[in-house]
């Protein structure tokens, strides 16, 4: 699949609420960072492609009404859009979500973080070469100093296996991010974020089917627990999540806004301190002190 080439990508102009995007950028990063937590727990019950099926059914019924509104054909996707529409859906939130489970089987939480967060440079340097955005030196610096932030989190993790097979496995989900973040950006020109969310989780949905079978049988031994845990990935990380990272995608350079999930690793640490009661290792620390001072660094503008 060739990405799409357009000649600027910047937010348009006659937006009035762009400062919204930083706002609705950090809520996708919280939501995504506690995927990650609760992914890890829920993984000993459900395997990676029934909770990837779970996960977007429980989202695709929480949007639905939402989107079921007069004036929905206008909104839907044209022509060469479906096409964009389709393969975000597949690659993103249904490859994408089952690699990144796939992976946390075989990879504790901040190396598949790490390895994950080599999207935004993929994003980057494409965005920069076909999407006529402009290579800051703040944004290279940013990505430099965030992605260091990221290594220092992962190198942090103790007591975890490493395997060959789970490397390949975040590998791939990385660069299934890049392609569905900038593979969005083109689909959002002319659709609304709530209902290429709402599109990308029905055909996510469809093209996850093969794992019904297998969805239904561990549901029916599944603790109470890991099924409310799929029903919040559903609700909240993909159905919020994604439709704020939407929002801010409308009206936000995609390499800038990559640069934004180099705090989910960060936040990931924080909410597994707070809800597992892991104490973050000290080097943690210091990473997630750098993941926040990438990000401060790509928001610098030049005088």
């Amino acid at each position: 699949m060739t990405l799409p080439t357009v000649a600027t990508d910047v937010p348009d102009p006659t937006r009035t609420d762009g400062r919204l995007a930083p706002v609705a950028a950090l809520g996708a990063v919280v939501l995504w960072a506690s995927a990650f937590v609760v992914i890890r727990t829920t993984g000993q019950h459900l395997s990676p492609g029934a909770m990837t099926l779970g996960r977007l059914v429980a989202a695709t019924l929480v949007i639905t009404p939402f989107v079921l509104r007069p004036g929905i054909r206008a909104r839907l996707p044209r022509g060469r859009d479906w096409w964009l529409v389709a393969a975000y859906g597949v690659l993103w939130f249904a490859t994408y979500t089952t690699s990144v489970n796939a992976a946390e089987l075989h990879l504790d939480a901040g190396t598949t973080a790490l390895l994950v967060n080599l999207a935004p440079v993929i994003i980057t340097g494409y965005a920069t070469l076909r999407m006529g955005e402009r290579l800051s030196l703040p944004l290279v610096l940013g990505l430099v100093v965030a992605f260091a932030g990221t290594a220092l989190i992962a190198a942090g993790q103790q007591g975890h296996t490493r395997s060959l097979l789970g490397v390949g496995l975040a590998l791939l989900a990385a660069v299934l991010y890049a392609v569905g973040t900038l593979t969005q950006k083109a689909a959002l020109r002319r659709t609304d974020p709530l209902t290429v969310t709402w599109l990308g989780c029905v055909i996510g949905t469809v093209a996850c089917l093969p794992f019904a079978p297998m969805l239904i049988t561990e549901l029916a031994t599944a603790p109470v627990s890991a099924i409310l845990a799929v029903g919040y990935l559903g609700v909240f990380p993909t159905a919020l999540g994604f439709t704020l990272w939407a929002y801010a995608l409308t009206r936000t350079p995609a390499s800038q806004l990559s640069v934004s999930s180099y705090l989910v690793p960060a936040v990931a640490v924080l909410l597994a301190w707070l809800l597992l009661g892991e104490l973050p290792n000290p080097l943690a620390l210091v990473g997630g002190a750098l993941c926040l001072a990438g990000l401060g660094l790509s928001r610098l503008r030049r005088p």
